[in-house]
């Protein structure tokens, strides 16, 4: 009687189980790195270019287009001192992101089989990537234009002075719409690793997330058409790319059963 290969293959994860306090203890010293690593970044960041620099630099693409003599104000007393505390803190959070990503991929890779990990560091390091070249993307580009159409829009006899939290919630709001927006890829990948969906099905799709892609860009940017065009067209771009990613990963990283079971058929 013949035994099922399969059988006879040893497990990867054979003698890699650790009692459940010990994987609590990890947890935790891996928590306290990562906020140490922030603290740091945090600290340098506080003296260099300081809170107030890192606004500065945050509200340079408004101040730029502001009337002559305008300036930006503050309706709340304490919000000189802590709004700049915020910028500081999320600052310091991206800079030490990959510090921080690299330990939480260090806690769970040693439960993961070989084709997992080939699937699941790429995909951190790849989603922290497109992230921030979201966010970087809304800063140097769109920013500038959603400005400059606001001001041509502005009557004579109004002096602009925004306030400095509305500011930081605007640009936090844009920041993460363009930052999620950019993770399209990631989420095709996802979608058809997991079987939600089948590369086929979201090729045919195409059509509609074009439509869809338009609307949440109607519905998360400010009323002018440069911004809207801004996220909806790397949108379906990124879709376009996310296809290409979702049958690259597809094909790299399947379990071995199921390559045996495809070069059986």
């Amino acid at each position: 009687m013949s035994q099922d290969p399969k059988q006879d293959r040893p497990d990867e994860l054979d003698g890699t189980e650790q009692p459940f306090v010990s994987h609590l203890i990890e947890l935790r010293d891996r928590l306290i790195r990562s906020l140490i690593a922030v603290g740091i970044v945090f600290g340098v960041l506080f003296f260099w270019p300081s809170p107030s620099g890192l606004y500065d630099m945050l509200a340079a693409p408004l101040v730029a287009h502001l009337p002559q003599g305008s300036t930006m104000i503050a309706t709340n007393v304490i919000s000189p001192f802590i709004v700049p505390l915020k910028i500081t803190m999320m600052t310091a959070f991206l800079i030490a992101l990959p510090y921080v990503l690299y330990q939480v991929w260090a806690f769970v890779a040693p439960g993961l089989y070989s084709h997992e990990k080939k699937l699941v560091l790429p995909l951190v390091v790849s989603s922290t990537l497109l992230f921030l070249l979201g966010v970087a993307f809304c800063y140097f580009f769109v920013f500038g234009q959603v400005f400059s159409f606001i001001q041509s829009f502005a009557p004579k006899s109004i002096t602009a002075a925004p306030d400095i939290e509305a500011y930081l919630s605007f640009v936090l709001t844009m920041f993460l719409a363009f930052g999620l927006t950019f993770e399209v890829p990631i989420v095709v990948v996802v979608l058809v690793r997991m079987g939600v969906v089948s590369i086929e099905k979201l090729r045919s799709f195409r059509s509609y997330f074009i439509v869809l892609a338009f609307i949440i860009a109607a519905i998360v940017t400010p009323p002018d058409v440069i911004s809207q065009l801004a996220l909806a067209i790397p949108m379906c771009l990124l879709y376009e790319a996310g296809l290409w990613a979702a049958q690259f990963f597809a094909k790299h990283t399947r379990a071995p059963d199921a390559e045996e079971d495809l070069a059986a058929k």
